[in-house]
């Protein structure tokens, strides 16, 4: 039987989806951890296993960029809160492969010019690959609806609804303070509408260029809808007559007829002022073509673990793609690009499922 590469990764961010995504390094059969770089200074020299859940490895993490560079990495997962061109330029440079959940690359052709020229030229000077993934969006915007469009010759339209209860999200600071939770409807809609453009437009725009239908436009819209009555959520409490579901809407548009459309519905209650479907968290697809299809994927969790669970959706996806993105050629991948994307699950140092208890 033919052996299978062994990679060697680092891990770039320990946040939600950085600790899992370490995790997943960990223990998976075919990698070697060689490094963990952090952002925050306590965290700097606690072993990687300390800092995930698992027992000590041995490898101790850092806020130096040169321990990462040094240690030769084959992959570095790049995880931050916020995207730096200059660290991501400096790995590719250095002829180290990058996977992201920084949502820079889904389509090269939206990415910002001098942000890729830039990108272009380290990868072409490292002869290194990088890619985005991740699963909204990645997998859900991208993956999926190439999938489901190989069985269409007509697309008339494309659809795709994401739900998420966050009522047993017990987290204040995100739903009430970020997010606008329990307050009154927020007068930056236009500004909200256009950071989900922004997040979600290039998938939607990489699907249409790939199948042959390119976008000729993208709209976004922004809707929220007050609570019936007070109700009490893990956060906190929402008042009647405050914001307790949000609704963003992206659309792209192909010769002047929406062609995809991602719609994001996050809600604290289904009690509220307004007509809408409020699915069970997860995705629903809707295929209007000459082979229709819908297509239903509930993030089948109870609500109550859906904080510890939910993270690896992201951070796996983005683990699997590393020996794809390694492969492939050098310079920006999109998921049209790479082979489909496997999972190596055969027992690494841990049962695979033990992560989630």
């Amino acid at each position: 039987m033919t052996s299978r590469p062994h990679y060697r990764v680092a891990q770039w961010a320990t946040g939600t989806i950085g600790r899992r995504a370490l995790r997943a390094i960990i223990e998976h059969p075919a990698m070697t951890l060689t490094g963990v770089h952090v952002h925050t200074p306590a965290k700097a020299g606690l072993d990687a296993g300390e800092l995930c859940g698992t027992a000590p490895i041995g490898v101790r993490a850092t806020t130096d960029i040169e321990q990462i560079l040094a240690a030769r990495p084959d992959c570095v997962l790049y995880m931050p809160l916020a995207f730096d061109a200059d660290e991501v330029c400096r790995l590719l440079a250095a002829g180290i492969d990058v996977v992201t959940t920084c949502g820079r690359f889904h389509h090269p052709d939206s990415t910002d010019p001098a942000l890729r020229a830039r990108v272009d030229a380290a990868c072409a000077r490292g002869r290194a690959t990088v890619h985005s993934a991740g699963s909204s969006p990645g997998f859900i915007t991208e993956s999926l609806p190439l999938t489901l469009l190989s069985l269409q010759r007509e697309l008339t339209a494309l659809t795709i609804d994401e739900y998420a209860d966050l009522s047993r999200r017990p987290s204040p600071e995100l739903l009430f303070g970020i997010m606008g939770f329990g307050r009154a409807a927020p007068a930056d809609a236009p500004s909200r509408a256009a950071h989900l453009r922004e997040s979600f437009g290039p998938s939607l725009r990489s699907v249409a260029a790939t199948v042959g239908l390119p976008l000729d436009e993208l709209t976004a819209h922004a809707e929220f809808a007050p609570a019936r009555a007070d109700v009490t959520i893990a956060a906190g409490t929402i008042r009647a007559g405050t914001v307790a579901a949000q609704r963003v809407t992206v659309t792209g548009l192909h010769r002047g007829a929406p062609l995809l459309t991602f719609r994001a519905s996050w809600y604290c209650t289904r009690d509220v002022e307004a007509d809408w479907r409020l699915g069970d968290t997860g995705w629903h697809v809707s295929v209007v073509g000459d082979a229709p299809l819908e297509a239903d994927l509930r993030l089948a969790v109870e609500v109550d673990r859906m904080a510890e669970v939910s993270p690896g959706y992201t951070a796996h996806r983005a683990v699997n793609a590393i020996p794809a993105v390694c492969a492939a050629e050098p310079g920006i991948v999109t998921s049209a690009e790479l082979p489909r994307i496997v999972s190596d699950l055969r027992p690494g140092r841990r049962d695979p499922l033990s992560s989630i208890s």
